[in-house]
This record gives structure tokens, C-alpha cells and sequence, in this order.
């Protein structure tokens, strides 16, 4: 659980409440982005400083 509550409140911080946007829509655009940043690009001391990606074996466009 705790893993997920962290999870969600990174999601508050870091994209939810992050800028005013105009609408929901607007929000949940930037949801994307988000994400991407999040498992590709954000690095994570659980992970010895690697991002997510680097643990899933077999993502979409990374077969060899």
C-alpha cells in the first residue's frame, strides 16, 4: 500500500495540482506527458536511480 499512496501522491505534486489548468480536459491531457516522464525518464532511488522502464522486460519497441 505504501508504495501506491506514494504513487498517488506524486501524481498530486507532480501533475494533478502541479498549474492551474483551464478544464478537466486540459488535466487530463497533460496526464500523458506525465506518465512518460514518470516511467521513462524520472529516476527512482528504489531503483538504484533508474526509471521504471528499465525494469519491464519486453516493453513495446524494445524487443531484441
Amino acid at each position: 500500500n505504501g508504495k501506491v499512496e506514494r504513487f498517488n501522491r506524486t501524481l498530486l505534486d507532480e501533475w494533478a495540482y502541479l498549474r492551474p489548468y483551464a478544464n478537466n480536459d486540459e488535466r487530463t491531457a497533460a496526464l500523458d506527458n506525465f506518465l512518460h516522464t514518470y516511467n521513462h525518464h524520472r529516476c527512482h532511488t528504489a531503483l538504484g536511480g533508474q526509471p521504471p522502464i528499465s525494469r519491464v522486460n519486453n516493453a513495446p519497441g524494445q524487443y531484441t
